[in-house]
This record gives C-alpha cells, sequence and structure tokens, in this order.
C-alpha cells in the first residue's frame, strides 16, 4: 500500500463504454442506434438516461482525482497492453465486472471500487460514490484505509503464456462440441470428455461455482440421492488459499472417465490439464471470451493460485 501523499502521485481512473456508446459503435449513428432498439421495443431512454449518469459521473470522478494528483484515464479495452506503474492507485468507476476485468492486470495495487449509478447497480466490489473519493483516495494515498486481499487463479501454459482470474477461469472448447483432454490433481488423473472446467476462486465462489453446485444438488435430489457436501456452498473467503474446480457435462465413454469431476486445488498445489483436442480449445477468464488463450493438442496448461494478491480499498 501507499505511504505518503504528494502531487507526482499518479492515479489511474478505469472507465467502461456505456451500453449506447457500444451501440453507436456497432451502428454508425445515435439515430441507427435509436431504430435498432424501438424497432426491438427496447426502451432508447433507459439507455440514454444510464449514458448520461455515467459521462457525468466520469466528469466528476476525473475533477475531483485532478485535486489530488496526476490522472491518467484509461478505457477498459486497453487494459491487457496498459502499464500500471508500480506506486498507481487505481480508481474504477464500475460495475463489479469492471472490477475484477482490472484487478487481474494489477499486482498489489490498491482498487478503489466506485458505483457511477447506484439506482441502477448493485456492486458488491463497488463500496463507494463518487463523493467519496476525496476523503478515500487521500486516506489511501496516506496508507490509513482498511482493505481486503483476493486471491488470484493463475494457469500457465508450456508456450509461455500466462492468464490471471479474479473470478473463473474456464477451459473448454469455443462452441458447442465437446473437449478432450487429460487432467491431473495431486496422483489422481484420467482422460475425460466434456464442455469444460471451471475454476473459481473465493471472490467468484457466489457466481458460477454457487450456480454449478446447485445444478448437481438438483439433479442428485431429482434421483433420490443425499446432498452434496461443500466447505462452504455459498461461497469461500476472498483471500481463500484454494481453488474449487467443476467439470461441466463430463461423458463417460470407452476412452474418457467421470472421477475428477470435482475438488479443490490448496495453497501451492497445481492442476494440470493437457488438451487432446486439434482445434477450437480456448483459455479465458472471467468471462471475457474475447480474450483468450488457444488450447489445442499438446497445450498443457498448469493451473493453481497465484502468486499476486488483489487489493481492493473498503
Amino acid at each position: 500500500m501507499r505511504k505518503a501523499n504528494n502531487m507526482d502521485d499518479k492515479i489511474i481512473l478505469i472507465i467502461r463504454k456505456t451500453r449506447l456508446e457500444e451501440l453507436i459503435a456497432r451502428f454508425n449513428t445515435l439515430g441507427q442506434a435509436r431504430f435498432y432498439l424501438e424497432h426491438l421495443g427496447a426502451d432508447f431512454e433507459d439507455y440514454q438516461r444510464e449514458h448520461q449518469q455515467y459521462v457525468q459521473a466520469a466528469r466528476e470522478a476525473e475533477t475531483t482525482l485532478k485535486r489530488l494528483g496526476n490522472v491518467q484515464v484509461v478505457d477498459r479495452s486497453f487494459l491487457p497492453n496498459f502499464i500500471f506503474g508500480p506506486q498507481d492507485i487505481v480508481v474504477v468507476l464500475g460495475q463489479d465486472g469492471l472490477v475484477a476485468n482490472t484487478m487481474k492486470y494489477l499486482d498489489g495495487h490498491p482498487v478503489i471500487g466506485v458505483n457511477p449509478d447506484p439506482v441502477r447497480w448493485d456492486g458488491v466490489l463497488l463500496p463507494f460514490l463518487v463523493e467519496d473519493l476525496e476523503v478515500v483516495v487521500g486516506e489511501t494515498f496516506a496508507a490509513s484505509r482498511n482493505y481486503r486481499e483476493v486471491s488470484l487463479a493463475e494457469v500457465k501454459l508450456n508456450d509461455g503464456q500466462t492468464l490471471y482470474a479474479v473470478n473463473d477461469l474456464f477451459i473448454g472448447p469455443k462452441n458447442h462440441k465437446s473437449l478432450r483432454y487429460t487432467i491431473k490433481v495431486g496422483d489422481m488423473i484420467e482422460q475425460q470428455s466434456s464442455s469444460g472446467v471451471i475454476i473459481s476462486t473465493g471472490l467468484g465462489s457466489t457466481g458460477w461455482l454457487k450456480s454449478l453446485v446447485a445444478g448437481a444438488r438438483g439433479v442428485v435430489h431429482a434421483l433420490g440421492g443425499r446432498d452434496l457436501e461443500l466447505d462452504d456452498p455459498t461461497g469461500f473467503d476472498w483471500a481463500a488459499d484454494k481453488l474449487y474446480f467443476t467439470v461441466r457435462e463430463p461423458f463417460p465413454s470407452r476412452v474418457s472417465t467421470v472421477s475428477l469431476v470435482f475438488g479443490a486445488v490448496r495453497g501451492t498445489q497445481k492442476m494440470i490439464i493437457e488438451s487432446l483436442t486439434p482445434e477450437d480449445g480456448v483459455i479465458f477468464s472471467d468471462g471475457l471470451q474475447d480474450d483468450y488463450l488457444a488450447f489445442n493438442s499438446g497445450t498443457r496448461a498448469e493451473i493453481g493460485l497465484a502468486a499476486r494478491k488483489g487489493v481492493i480499498v473498503v
């Protein structure tokens, strides 16, 4: 965390395009975007109100931050290639997904999540409003704010590529086919065919993992079985020293088995997955399917906890 406060301090403000801006980029003009929405029966005025609120929040946030230090505004699309300075403080003008997407590109930088539209958005990772920034950023510079650590998942490929996840990693096909692979956790290893493997962190455990476990419980209950047991089925601590993995729709056959379909990867333990599928295998994190690593035959992925942790200011 930061130790001092001076005008040389750098603040990175992360913003995103609104839904309206994305539609204008798609259809070239505001009029065409409006025609598209209204033709489908959507409320165009709602898109406009959301856009105006976000733009106003971004303007006010930048104005406030400029009184506290040097400010650089970065759109989310530039995050994969943006180089953060080691002493930067990062302010994210939400939603939650933008905070998670930002955090995986950081290395211990304090992240301040700001809700730009609290009437519209809930935000587990957005504890602050724009009007809180002057106090919160000042106290973050002075290292007097509390914070929570967040464990990240990391996948390393045998070609040298690396990807981090704040919520979840997905390893599977990029279409509706199955992926064939070998999976190894501890002393257990087997060949599988499935629609993918999901690896969840503590922060992500109330999302995709929760829905997968709920579905499995529903199937078992419908078949007359007992309830499934999990250390904490509603989620585990954000900084927990473990990950959970779930194999989605595993298919038993002569060459594929279904014993190693759910479990934990703890501490320094690694899970190894090697692709046996010639094409269309992918690895992506936190739902960002466009920012993926290819995972085709011969590619070997080593998955575990990342050495670095995220830092959320509270």
